[in-house]
């Protein structure tokens, strides 16, 4: 089993650190509009954004004019940077950026040149312009304006799923800054209102009885998405039930909705968008279980997320030939509430394994996860994979208030038993629990024990460090 097939297997996972990663950009826009109230201002960080960030070949967003009519852009990035032009002006319904605020309805293409509406198709060409996407920032009944965003190359649906989350952000923002505008001749400082997420959730699950318990507190963008995508699933299984509970740790869903079973067999049948959300509930520290209840055809939801520690201010850039080791220190990164940056972000932490990297003046934290490979001179603190989340923070902050820091491995785990093995290798072929204890012919409870002890021995803190590590060192 050698590590081109790992990683294929893994290739939801790594689309999630993708995910992830960019949640986490969202969170940092965000909080770089929190202090603005000029609503023009925050257009353009958002548009700067998009083509920085995420790489779009350049975005524009156009905000309503007070007469509800007009459609006046007011912020372009990228390609174009003025404001003035043919689609300075647009009227309400006209052309693709006022239909998409006169129907209130998003708008993504992959393949803009062959679109019937767009006006210069000779253009899309020339400039490679493949993704289209166009948002309507909607804020209660009103329509405030339209983002949109063109690209070079098709957008994948995890960018779309964190555009969605960043015109919620945008929104906020325009929303507070326009009432301030609105409201000039008063001296009354008004702060940028919030969309609390039990309003969400109740727009979301409109037909469903929502409680609220305990007081609402701000929450990371990725967080916000997780509890909201599983909303979105709750809802499509007729969900009767829900409660949103923020405790002194965590933040809870609890939720009852229809069991989940195919018509014939009557067996449960899990959308693939579930294994989507059970991935990020473990890259956030969470948990997510699921209890079905087939005499009274229900299925209890209960979604835990622990709250993220403090973010420092440095960005921390994860760098590894290994894609594996990208994905787990994501996930330890995403856990201890690290910001995440790019490589050619000035400033960053590195978390590196790669020898061949030349000091520069990042500071340098060394992963240890190779025997016989040794931290180079300049590395400020050694880590390994089982390093915990809390730990992984107090070394960065360390490290960024030019401390060095040493955290090193103890000692190698016991090899596995055989039936650990082949349990090992049934998991790292994607199989569940169920279906791992049916092919050896055990039961499920047998299975979570062999995958329990192969955790102690390995030092692991999850099911895919475990999977990793076993191959690694070609125990499976």
């Amino acid at each position: 089993m050698g590590w081109p097939y790992v990683v294929e297997l893994l290739r939801p996972l790594l689309n999630s650190t993708q995910l992830l990663f960019d949640l986490q950009q969202v969170t940092e826009i965000g909080r770089r509009l929190s202090g603005c109230l000029e609503a023009e201002a925050i257009a353009k960080q958002v548009t700067d954004a998009l083509v920085q960030r995420f790489n779009c070949a350049f975005a524009r967003i156009w905000l309503t004019e007070p007469n509800q009519t007009y459609l006046r852009l007011v912020a372009s990035s990228g390609l174009y940077t003025h404001t003035d032009g043919d689609f300075a002006r647009v009227p309400m319904g006209a052309y693709k950026v006022g239909k998409i605020a006169q129907n209130r309805v998003s708008f993504l293409s992959n393949a803009l040149a062959d679109e019937p509406w767009v006006k210069d198709r000779e253009w899309a060409i020339a400039n490679q312009i493949q993704g289209f996407a166009g948002y309507p920032l909607i804020a209660g009944d009103r329509v405030l304006g339209v983002l949109a965003t063109f690209s070079q190359q098709a957008m994948a649906p995890e960018f779309l799923e964190v555009l969605q989350v960043l015109c919620l952000t945008t929104t906020i923002a325009l929303d507070a800054a326009l009432q301030v505008q609105r409201q000039s001749d008063s001296t009354r400082a008004i702060a940028p209102a919030a969309v609390a997420l039990s309003d969400q959730l109740a727009a979301l699950l409109a037909h469903t009885r929502l409680m609220l318990v305990g007081t609402e507190r701000p929450l990371s963008a990725a967080m916000v998405y997780l509890m909201l995508h599983t909303a979105e699933l709750l809802n499509q299984l007729q969900c009767r039930y829900c409660r949103l509970m923020y405790g002194p740790q965590e933040v809870a869903l609890e939720a009852i909705a229809a069991y989940p079973q195919t018509p014939a067999a009557q067996t449960v049948v899990w959308p693939p968008q579930w294994e989507h959300g059970w991935v990020l509930t473990t890259w956030l520290g969470g948990t997510l279980q699921t209890q079905i209840d087939p005499a009274t055809q229900v299925v209890e939801v209960l979604l835990k997320l622990p709250y993220p520690t403090c973010a420092i201010g440095m960005p921390v850039v994860v760098r590894s030939q290994w894609p594996l080791v990208r994905t787990v220190l994501t996930q330890l990164c995403c856990q201890a509430g690290l910001p995440l940056g790019a490589a050619s972000q000035p400033g960053a932490i590195w978390l590196t394994d790669d020898v061949t990297e030349p000091p520069g003046a990042n500071p340098v934290i060394w992963i240890q996860h190779r025997q016989g490979r040794s931290a180079p001179s300049h590395a400020k603190a050694v880590i390994d994979l089982w390093t915990e989340p809390d730990h992984l923070h107090q070394v960065i902050q360390q490290v960024a208030q030019g401390k060095t820091v040493t955290a090193r491995r103890a000692d190698l785990p016991q090899r596995l038993s055989d039936r650990e093995q082949e349990v090992m290798v049934l998991l790292a072929q994607g199989l569940r629990d169920r279906e791992i204890a049916k092919h050896l012919h055990i039961s499920e409870s047998t299975v979570k024990f062999h995958i329990n002890n192969t955790l102690t021995k390995l030092n692991a803190k999850n099911r895919y460090q475990a999977v990793y590590e076993a191959t690694v060192r070609q125990w499976i």
